[in-house]
């Protein structure tokens, strides 16, 4: 029987704007940059302010969307040299996440933890999460830094700073064909 945490359930939700919000952060710290970019960040003050409670779901999903498809790279990856993704990118993840008190309130790291877990054992990290009730605001910032975590872990393994966003645009391009 599957589980109603099953990805095939799950609203793919707007990864193109969650991926557009990763890369952007990805490039301003491979760019040296300490603040954000006064053009970036008008393109997300746009982005934000265009949003309604439904586009906000669906770019909230698309992170999860991210999330899920990293961990499902990942695993394969570490899969390939006989390794558990969950015993070597959580761990790894957590504790990035435990020195960013600033943008990761030590309470929600868990439930970045619990997604991560989720994701990385098959399922659905935005329905494991509704399981718990609607997202709070405090979690609005560590889910965007799990995100960038991951996606900054595979660009680390793969010595390839684009790697993951082309990750993510090659199988969005894939899907959008077929």
């Amino acid at each position: 029987m599957p589980s109603p945490c099953d990805p095939r359930y799950a609203p793919a939700g707007d990864v193109g704007a969650a991926l557009m919000v990763i890369d952007s952060r990805l490039k301003s710290i491979h760019e040296g940059r300490t603040g954000t970019d006064p053009e970036q960040q008008a393109l997300m003050d746009q982005l934000t302010a265009s949003l309604d409670s439904e586009g906000a779901n669906d770019v909230l999903d698309g992170a999860c969307t991210l999330i899920f498809m990293f961990m499902e790279w990942l695993r394969e990856a570490y899969e390939h040299h006989d390794k558990d993704v969950i015993a070597y990118v959580v761990p790894d993840i957590v504790a990035t996440m435990r020195m960013m008190p600033r943008s990761v309130r030590p309470e929600v790291i868990p439930t970045m933890a619990g997604l991560l877990v989720a994701a990385g054992t098959g399922l659905s990290p935005s329905l494991w999460r509704k399981q718990y009730g609607y997202w709070t605001e405090d979690e609005m910032n560590p889910l965007e830094a799990t995100a960038f975590l991951l996606a900054e872990h595979i660009n680390h393994l793969t010595d390839d700073a684009d790697f993951a966003t082309r990750l993510i645009t090659e199988a969005l391009s894939g899907a959008d064909e077929g």
